[in-house]
């Protein structure tokens, strides 16, 4: 994953070299393969190259277009020769995602985003308009962040310049907190208020006094595919996954894939085995990273990606998680970490990875993120209740109450009122499944119930069928979970979505649901059509087990980390959390009771990321909270203290 940046000065004067300085200090160790800059009017560019295949650097970025325009990528275009014939004059082959975007944005404006397929973050800057444009693939699989400001305007597909270099302090996003406590925050957020993300499937107009979002694309809401026979839905089906593979298989160095030992890993692994085979991947070789934990009982991947491993005749590298690999909740000493999902890199897992690839050159990881949720990972015939529900097919509905109701062992109408619960307003419903942790402030939860509550919408009886509307929810839930990914100095490489294909998510949601979920056929397509593909053994399995005794431990026996520095910013010094009913939780988990386990290990990431990024001087403290001083807070970390004596 190349880094872009750049900052453009609406007066024209260029930008600080002591600032550029800064900015080239942080972002050196994200270009392995060189640096290279565009400066002119006010506007300058910074590119670190990482470079996977031939085509991505064959023209030197930024590229400076006939006109004048100034085009940089971070990515890749994957229907090159849709967009070769679609423009009026001819290009050779073998050009340069650059030069195809950069055609197609001459053609045809900011129209040529809807008709780029593939992972990219694209910046163009308009001499003539005078206009910056900022835009990011449907999916939102690249990052990409700006700032605004009545001077100038920064952008970085990386938070840490745009917090650092300027050396100022921000005020802490609240929204942005609360949907990292739930199901992730909205794509468009980040932590610092006065930053923000370009959105998936938009585009980013500014100027001087000009700041606009504009979405360019969205998954056709009428579309409908209907074949005669299982059969054609599956061959159609193998064909969009090798396609997505295809498109990702491309790199001159080996690729590297997570190999868990669960459907969405092993599809990938031995679907990608079976294109290396016949030619049609364009990388020499493809190997995989498991992780085992032979002390946890519920933990039971080891035979299968063994056996992923013995049908391809090849070994893996194989993590042991489960010596102490935990969140490292006392950060004093490490470097700036941008985002709470940044202490990921902390843990023992994140490191032994990290030198993994760097001693074995690998530049692109292929990642099962999503396939659970688009290709029925999850065993439920709601959508495909509420569909019928919505069509009037009484008769359809009837049948698929019974057959349900046998498998779930539920009565019918426990099922019927769930499913048209969908579309009653929360007021008839009750409150939300996604409840807020009791320990959290109750000012904070009002002012920002929604961003807890995970984005809840609801069903419509009027548009798209249910069972669309469902999968954009969820894959706006997996746009928000991507967005939170962070790039490491220590370890660079790019990470592809096979699962995230636009093309093979537009087959998905056009076919019936019953396709991809049936009473005692979780995943039924996807089984279905990768018989002979993949091991007896992966293909007949039952659902990975969830592991929920070692977080808990892990919690429980760092707990002393959590609250050691009682003068740096903290969640209760944010209006975050109560502390004395976390104390109780704390409590509460020690002695076995039932808790919220991930929420309270996020709520523990937020409060030692936030002492970490104060560390560095970049809160802003708000006028409107209390701020306590260490001998004010002295009885609720006595509480936390007590809480502790383990």
């Amino acid at each position: 994953m190349s880094v872009q940046f750049g900052q453009w000065s609406f007066s024209g004067r260029g930008s600080d070299p002591d600032y550029l300085s800064r900015v080239r200090e942080i972002l050196l160790p994200y270009g392995p393969d060189g640096e290279t800059s565009f400066s002119s009017d006010g506007v300058n560019f910074l590119y670190y190259d990482l470079r996977t295949t031939a085509r991505t650097c064959s023209v030197p970025q930024p590229y400076v277009s006939p006109s004048g325009t100034v085009i940089v990528l971070d990515g890749r275009l994957d229907n090159r020769a849709e967009i070769r014939h679609q423009l009026d004059g001819p290009l050779p082959s073998d050009s340069a995602d650059t030069l195809l975007i950069s055609a197609a944005y001459e053609e045809w404006g900011t129209d040529c985003f809807a008709r780029l397929v593939g992972d990219w973050a694209i910046s163009i800057w308009n001499p003539k308009e005078r206009m910056l444009l900022l835009a990011k693939d449907p999916v939102g699989t690249r990052l990409f962040y700006y700032r605004t400001t009545k001077d100038h305007v920064s952008w970085c597909t990386i938070l840490d310049p745009l917090v650092l270099a300027e050396e100022k302090q921000f005020e802490l996003n609240e929204e942005y907190i609360a949907g990292w406590l739930s199901f992730f925050p909205s794509a468009q957020l980040t932590p610092y208020r006065g930053i923000d993300a370009v959105p998936p499937s938009c585009f980013v107009r500014l100027g001087p006094g000009q700041q606009s979002i504009h979405k360019y694309w969205e998954f056709h809401t009428d579309r409908e595919i209907r074949y005669r026979e299982d059969a054609e839905y599956e061959e159609h089906f193998r064909m969009a996954f090798r396609q997505s593979l295809e498109r990702r298989l491309c790199s001159e160095a080996p690729i590297l894939a997570e190999l868990s030992g669960g459907m969405d890993s092993s599809s990938i692994v031995c679907m990608s085995d079976d294109l290396i085979s016949r030619g049609a991947a364009q990388t020499p070789r493809l190997d995989t990273v498991s992780y085992y934990n032979d002390s946890e009982p519920n933990w039971n991947e080891r035979p299968y990606f063994a056996a992923v491993e013995q049908k391809r005749g090849r070994l893996g590298h194989h993590i042991d998680v489960g010596v102490h690999d935990s969140f490292q909740f006392n950060l004093q000493g490490s470097r700036f970490l941008a985002t709470p999902a940044s202490l990921s890199s902390t843990t023992r897992r994140a490191k032994q990875f990290s030198v993994y690839v760097a001693s074995h050159g690998y530049r692109v990881l292929l990642s099962g993120i999503g396939g659970d949720e688009v290709l029925g990972g999850v065993p439920t015939p709601i959508p495909e209740l509420k569909d019928l529900l919505v069509q009037f097919r009484l008769r359809s509905l009837a049948h698929a109450l019974k057959i349900w109701s046998l498998e779930k062992r539920k009565p019918w109408l426990h099922l019927l009122f769930e499913a048209c619960s969908g579309f009653f307003p929360p007021l008839l419903t009750g409150p939300s499944h996604a409840r807020p942790p009791e320990w959290l402030d109750p000012s904070f939860v009002r002012r920002n119930r929604a961003a807890l509550e995970g984005y809840v919408t609801r069903t419509t009886v009027l548009g798209p069928r249910p069972s669309f509307q469902d999968n954009l929810a969820t894959l706006n839930v997996l746009r928000r979970q991507v967005a939170c990914f962070t790039l490491t100095p220590s370890v660079v490489y790019e990470t592809r979505y096979p699962y995230l294909d636009r093309d093979l998510l537009d087959f998905l949601y056009a076919i019936p649901r019953e396709q991809l979920v049936r009473p005692g056929q979780r995943r039924s397509l996807m089984r279905r059509a990768l018989v002979g593909i993949l091991p007896r053994e992966v293909l007949e399995r039952k659902r990975k087990a969830f592991v929920s005794r070692s977080p808990l431990k892990r919690v429980i026996e760092q707990g002393k980390c959590f609250f050691t520095l009682p003068d740096a910013p903290c969640t209760a010094s944010f209006g975050i959390v109560d502390t004395v009913s976390l104390s109780h939780a704390m409590h509460r988990a020690q002695s076995g009771h039932d808790i919220s386990v991930p929420s309270l290990l996020r709520t523990l990431i937020i409060h030692a990321w936030l002492q970490d990024v104060g560390r560095h001087g970049v809160w802003k403290a708000r006028s409107d909270l209390k701020q306590f001083s260490p001998q004010q807070k002295g009885g609720e970390h006595h509480e936390i203290r007590e809480a502790q004596s383990y």
